[in-house]
């Protein structure tokens, strides 16, 4: 053990409980403590690198950083016969992750070397070395902390619990206990204003249920509930209060359940809470892995083979990733990594989006990590796969949905994927999301005076309602819809559209004809295609086949050809009204979604996140977003320029490269929404932004026409590449998979389970990639 100078020079603080710690993983790479050489922790600011011979990013990090101590660990599972008899799992009192012990399950082996002695090792008992490094040991690492932070629900109190008015005392007995409305003996929820007993709904924890107890609330109005079997000594249990449509939490749950002859301080836990059955059911929730006779699909290895460890929730990411990183775009910009940008990027790695999309690259493509697991007995039980926590905690940061665990939507993180790494491009060069964005052409006509007006807008992808007709004389509860074809799903995004109009040539109310078609089209075509839609109030998905043509799949036929000879321009419309009156609606869509049951506000809201395109468009937009956080706060109303440019909000589009001027523009155009501002720019990179140019002016046709993204003399001509699809009732649960076409066969990502799928259920997809040819 050499003797080091270097010890007594670099001054070592400890890390606090709360520090970020990355000793799971390397930060630029997958490997971890459990490759051959191990991973080194930097004892300065406690990054990860990884001492592979080809890779040495922990060297490189000392380059860049002149921390030349770092802690090497080294960790070898235990084998299963001899590790210690397993105790019996804890009670949980919250709902969150308990952290593993992996001090049971794997040996570790540290020692602490010193970079610029030339990286041997050095004495780690001198100065601080052992307090940081038994701190190192013993700390929740970054990744695992990121994890627990998503998985913790925050549940609070509401004033219908606070203020509860209980009926007379009554007595509920546990034993034999079924719901009052059937014969149900589970999934049972005790009303704590009368203690009747209703079964639950059935898309709620994957439980059987008719919905009694909704039923008992929606004919007395007693709204808060609790889940018999959750209810624990420490006096927590489910509570549901339905009119807050909320899981919420009691603070005076044993004096309440008192009141029916219930001693909290006795009870035991004995079922899974809500959260915890939704953990369960996304981490098991399975595909069909298995051919016709009854063989497993065979599973698959290296480079373009690798798979993702669900992280409880992680699939709707992991889909898309999946098929992003198959496109050339991608693949171009993020692999091999940009050793340039590593040795000069100024941010953490963990804190760098090009550093973490660069690793996933890696980690998909490499087929470093896409390696037979063999078990104990020798049989072959596919692979491991990466884990993107670093990834997803950053992709996720400050966004309300993607920051947590629940379950999300994959066009929708697609979206905020393309939207994020969009910005993030502006300051690394070429834009990889420019693969997908393409002209949109709106025509517009007033069926009175003929008169035409045409106007472009960019987007990235389409989103089209799928036709359903269901078939006849089908037996049982079951629905089934006959199957359409590509062609026809593919029409309803030309198809006419009436809606009322106040032509500014006629001076009159009327009515107008909207069509779309393709300005131009993209080098990689993205599709959702709309399954989801409310019945009985409640958003389920429709499995309705679509059949698709063989081989390549002509669109020429949907493309815009602009004004034609003849056609006689629409004047500009009347001057809106101003921003201090506030945005204005689609008023007949308006009172088509509150005759739907939903809230003004949140009818308002999805009518300006969709740029007022009608109330389909709209209530697909609400479904999506109904458990945002913020969903039925007060809508942000600019009060004049002088308030939608509010300062502050000026300078964060400035940080992202906006000049002030783009940062005026765009949030007069959205309200003041500094989100809706963002996405706003990003699609209007070409539209002037003169101060007095009216907000609502549609760019004209000529001055569309200099805009187009896209190139106009590429054919509309491609080849299905992937498609994700969606196992489950509805958006608020169930499984995204993807599949990918290698050469002449499709590839299932099931995530971390890779495998040949000899018969991919194409017709049944949610998203389509296609390449152009």
């Amino acid at each position: 053990m050499a003797a080091c100078p270097h010890i007594s020079n670099v001054r070592l603080t400890v890390p606090a409980p709360t520090a970020k710690i990355y000793k799971d993983e390397c930060t630029l790479c997958y490997d971890s403590p459990d490759n051959e050489t191990g991973l080194d922790v930097c004892l300065s600011c406690f990054n990860g690198g990884c001492t592979d011979d080809d890779r040495l990013h922990a060297y490189k990090h000392y380059n860049k950083s002149g921390h030349p101590l770092a802690l090497n660990i080294k960790r070898v599972k235990i084998p299963k016969a001899a590790r210690d008899v397993e105790e019996p799992p804890q009670k949980i009192s919250k709902i969150a992750i308990v952290p593993e012990n992996d001090l049971d399950n794997y040996e570790y082996f540290t020692q602490v070397k010193c970079y610029e002695c030339g990286g041997v090792e050095v004495d780690k008992n001198v100065g601080q070395i052992p307090q940081v490094v038994d701190a190192i040991m013993a700390a929740l690492s970054a990744s695992r902390q990121s994890e627990i932070k998503a998985w913790e629900e925050e549940i609070v109190s509401c004033d219908h619990i606070r203020n509860l008015q209980q009926d007379a005392e009554k007595v509920v007995s546990a034993e034999n206990a079924h719901c009052g409305s059937c014969e149900l003996g589970e999934n049972l929820w005790l009303c704590l204003v009368c203690g009747n007993l209703g079964c639950g709904r059935q898309q709620f924890g994957g439980t059987g249920g008719n919905g009694h107890g909704l039923a008992h609330f929606d004919a007395t109005g007693h709204g808060v509930a609790c889940k018999l079997g959750t209810i624990t000594p420490e006096g927590t249990a489910d509570i549901y209060c339905y009119h807050c449509n909320e899981e919420r939490s009691d603070d005076q749950l044993g004096v309440h359940l008192a009141r029916f002859g219930i001693k909290v301080e006795s009870q035991q836990k004995s079922i899974k809470s809500l959260t915890e059955l939704s953990l369960e059911q996304n981490q098991n929730f399975n595909f069909n892995m298995f051919t016709e006779d009854g063989k497993s699909f065979e599973p698959l290895f290296g480079p373009g083979y690798t798979g993702f460890k669900n992280l409880g929730n992680s699939c709707y990411m992991a889909s898309v990733l999946q098929s992003a990183f198959d496109l050339p775009a991608f693949i171009t910009k993020y692999y091999p990594a940009d050793e340039e940008h590593i040795s000069t990027c100024s941010q953490e790695p963990g804190n760098c989006l090009h550093c973490q999309l660069t690793k996933v690259a890696d980690g998909l493509l490499s087929g470093r990590y896409a390696l037979p697991v063999v078990s104990e007995s020798g049989e072959v039980q596919g692979q491991d796969g990466i884990a993107p926590g670093m990834f997803k905690a950053l992709i996720g940061r400050g966004h309300p949905e993607f920051s947590t665990m629940r379950q999300q939507d994959s066009f929708e993180f697609f979206q905020h994927l393309i939207k994020t790494v969009s910005q993030n491009n502006r300051a690394t060069g070429a834009d990889t999301t420019k693969t997908f964005e393409f002209s949109n052409e709106q025509r517009l006509q007033c069926n009175k005076c003929k008169k035409v007006r045409y106007s472009h807008d960019t987007t990235t992808a389409l989103s089209i309602a799928v036709p359903a007709k269901k078939k006849a004389n089908v037996e049982g509860d079951d629905e089934e819809y006959e199957s359409v074809s590509l062609k026809q799903c593919l029409d309803t995004y030309v198809a006419e559209e009436f809606l009322p109009y106040k032509c500014p040539s006629c001076q009159e109310d009327t009515t107008a004809t909207k069509t779309n078609r393709f300005a131009t089209f993209p080098e990689v075509l993205v599709l959702n295609m709309r399954r989801f839609q409310y019945q009985n109030w409640v958003p389920r998905k429709l499995s309705v086949p679509i059949v698709f043509p063989e081989g390549q799949i002509d669109l020429e036929e949907y493309r815009g050809r602009g004004q034609q000879p003849g056609e006689e321009s629409l004047p500009e419309d009347a001057p809106a009204a101003s921003a201090s009156q506030g945005p204005t609606f689609d008023e007949t869509a308006l009172e088509q979604l509150q005759m739907m049951g939903f809230p003004l506000i949140r009818c308002q809201k999805a009518l300006l996140a969709t740029n007022n395109q009608g109330s389909e468009v709209a209530m697909d937009w609400l479904i999506q977003h109904m458990e945002d956080p913020d969903i039925d706060a007060p809508l942000v109303v600019a009060g004049g320029a002088d308030t939608s440019a509010n300062p502050e909000q000026i300078a964060q589009l400035a940080d992202m490269g906006f000049t002030d001027k783009q940062a005026r523009k765009a949030l007069k155009e959205t309200g003041g929404n500094m989100e809706r501002a963002v996405e706003w720019l990003f699609s209007h990179m070409d539209t002037p932004m003169d101060d007095d140019e009216d907000a609502t002016a549609a760019p004209s046709a000529s001055a569309g026409a200099g805009a187009l993204a896209g190139d106009v003399t590429k054919q509309g001509h491609y080849l299905l590449a992937s498609f994700i699809s969606h196992k489950g009732p509805s958006v608020h649960c169930g499984h995204y998979v993807s599949h990918i076409k290698k050469g002449d066969q499709w590839v299932l990502y099931n995530d971390n389970k890779v495998v040949a799928d000899p018969k991919p259920p194409v017709g049944d997809a949610y998203m389509y990639f296609f390449k152009r040819q």
